[in-house]
């Protein structure tokens, strides 16, 4: 039950987590760097379930530089949307050593209808899956881990104490 709740809070917290702020630190969240193919991002980090559920929505520019961090308290297969997220998204999820399982540039959708109910909304959302059970998911503008050059099985460095969590 744990699992499965852990799951949908990952799940949920991803459509939330939508375009990155031009307020980029508005929220609170602690920050962390994280390395990409040579290139260092500072990046906010969600860890519970409430900051994944609020995750970077609402926000209407995601720095090039920045974006979100998200750790799961256990690996599990999960799937992204964009929901009200007016901005494009790269979304990369990693394994307990931050090697990219899978990878999606996520398009915003179109807006939620007057009168549309949540499930109507959500069923109508794109899912972008893990494809394998991930540690991490790590969102970043969109297009920019095409820019970086990034493929599935490269590596991102991420702080000891997020990698020596799990």
């Amino acid at each position: 039950m744990l699992a499965r709740r852990a799951a949908r809070a990952a799940f949920f917290a991803l459509a939330f987590a939508c375009a990155a702020a031009a307020q980029p630190l508005r929220s609170g969240l602690s920050t962390t760097r994280v390395t990409v193919r040579g290139v260092v991002l500072t990046v906010e980090v969600a860890r519970t379930a409430d900051e994944q559920m609020r995750g970077l929505g609402g926000r209407t520019w995601i720095d090039p530089m920045g974006g979100m961090l998200f750790p799961f308290a256990a690996p599990h297969q999960t799937a992204f949307v964009m929901r009200d997220c007016p901005v494009a998204i790269d979304v990369a999820f990693l394994d307990e050593h931050g090697r990219v399982l899978s990878m999606h540039e996520m398009k915003p959708e179109p807006p939620r209808r007057s009168g549309e109910s949540d499930d109507a909304y959500e069923a109508r959302l794109h899912a972008y899956p893990s494809g394998l059970p991930a540690w991490f998911a790590l969102e970043t503008a969109g297009g920019r881990l095409r820019e970086l050059g990034v493929e599935v099985g490269d590596r991102v460095e991420l702080p000891p104490s997020d990698s020596a969590s799990h």
